[in-house]
């Protein structure tokens, strides 16, 4: 790609395209909703149900993105998702009237949906297939994206009025995007390949060997076989066997919380996009010119954290990052709110967008290892708590106080940790990478005597 040779940076690049498409799309209507307001006469209370629509249509996702990622793998559905929302953007600008306008966006959130499980699931089978963690800096590109459409819509408002051309033009660089890195994403070898098939043999190694790599320890034991068994291939009867019965059985217990956590998470990162600036101005008392620095605060925060947090995730494990950044982001948030003022909120806001920002990467890459079922239902609840989580915050906002609304977030925040503990997380690559084939030295235990004659028994526990 590009002339890159290594295979982790191209595939890394080309992944990381589809996270900038997806960034990029969402940005782009979002920050042409007072034209579109304006355009189709719209009341407040018809642009929050606007915005529900596409809640709604993630919502309702998981289904077919569960058969479409199985029948299609994550290659071709990401390729496909893609450039269907390029399509959503024409679409919206050309919709007549307003409930045109809540069928396109009702589309967008099953086409957020679909992108969503197919490029999480390419960002865990590249990191399972390089035993390199990758997905933080991948999620940083999805609010790199945002940037970008952001300057797009204000350079675009200095020439033109027309959301059409804008949408127009924003639809063409998705299509680019999406055609230019199609061919260097992982290939699919099978229907479900992508969020099962690494999963999978780190799954057969864990049995037999404990931890072989940071995508083991994570699909083994979450509790249920059936997390165990949407991935496809090593034993082609089973395969066959438990398709029919994944399609009938109800989520394993960690599935559940692992949702949990992602809706929590993805509720707090959308409330805080949404209404930070209208807190600083009603609540806190800043300028006009100071209230949207809370926005800007958050995402330097959330892009700057997410650099970092691989590194973070490499030393310290998964679980612990989501577990002290969200206990973080919520009692920051919280103190931030009790102390009042503009200064005290920014430095909320920045405690929020550090703490919150590893959440969603972490939590995507433990349900890709549950399998293509498991990431399809983790994905939708969270693509659905950051669309219709807003409008819930706005709820409770109108009925109670700004400041109210905002406790609620922070509140999310917290629960993302409660939901956390119950999760079981992959251990740490310093860990992951000391027991291997080539030195099943001692794992845990001083085990045995200096017997060697069972070289593989010590890393079992």
């Amino acid at each position: 790609m590009l002339g890159v040779r290594d295979d982790f940076r191209r595939r890394l690049l080309a992944i990381a395209a589809l996270f900038c498409v997806l960034g990029f799309q969402y940005a782009t209507w979002a920050a042409r909703l007072p034209a579109l307001k304006s355009d189709l006469d719209l009341s407040k209370a018809e642009v929050g149900l606007l915005l529900m629509a596409a809640g709604v249509g993630a919502a309702i996702s998981f289904p077919l993105v569960a058969v479409l990622t199985r029948r299609l793998g994550s290659r071709r559905l990401a390729v496909v998702s893609g450039l269907f929302l390029g399509a959503v953007l024409l679409g919206l600008a050309a919709a007549p009237n307003y409930p045109l306008a809540l069928a396109v966006m009702c589309l967008d959130g099953l086409a957020v949906g679909c992108l969503n499980v197919a490029m999480n699931a390419q960002g865990a089978a590249l990191e399972a297939r390089h035993d390199r963690t990758a997905m933080a800096k991948l999620h940083a590109v999805f609010s790199a994206g945002s940037l970008f459409a952001a300057l797009l819509a204000s350079g675009m408002n200095a020439l033109t009025d027309s959301v059409a051309a804008h949408f127009g033009a924003a639809a063409a660089i998705i299509a680019l995007l999406v055609v230019a890195t199609r061919s260097h994403l992982l290939p699919d070898e099978g229907p479900a390949e992508q969020a099962g098939d690494t999963a999978e043999q780190a799954g057969d190694t864990a049995e037999q060997a404990g931890d072989a790599g940071p995508a083991a320890p994570a699909v083994e034991g979450d509790t249920g076989s059936t997390a165990d068994s949407p991935a496809t291939g090593a034993t082609p009867d089973a395969d066959e066997t438990d398709t029919p019965r994944r399609r009938l059985s109800l989520p394993a217990t960690a599935t559940l919380w692992m949702g949990g956590a992602m809706v929590f998470g993805t509720v707090t990162e959308g409330a805080m996009n949404d209404w930070s600036a209208l807190y600083l101005e009603e609540v806190a008392g800043a300028s006009a010119k100071v209230a949207p620095l809370g926005i800007a605060v958050v995402s330097v925060m959330m892009v700057a954290a997410r650099l970092f947090a691989d590194g973070w995730r490499a030393r310290w494990g998964d679980g612990r990052v989501v577990r002290v950044g969200s206990v973080l982001a919520g009692t920051g948030l919280a103190l931030a709110l009790l102390a009042g003022g503009v200064v005290p909120a920014l430095l909320g806001f920045a405690c929020m967008g550090l703490g919150i920002a590893a959440v969603t990467p972490c939590v995507y890459v433990a349900a890709a290892r549950q399998g293509s079922d498991a990431l399809a239902l983790v994905a939708a609840m969270g693509t659905t708590g950051l669309l219709a989580g807003p409008p819930v915050i706005g709820f409770i906002a109108q009925g109670s106080s700004m400041t109210w609304g905002m406790g609620a977030v922070a509140a999310s925040a917290v629960l993302v940790a409660a939901c956390a503990t119950r999760i079981r997380w992959t251990a740490t690559a310093q860990d992951t990478r000391k027991p291997t084939a080539s030195t099943p030295a001692a794992p845990a235990e001083p085990a045995a005597e200096p017997a060697a004659a069972e070289p593989v028994e010590p890393a079992a526990s």
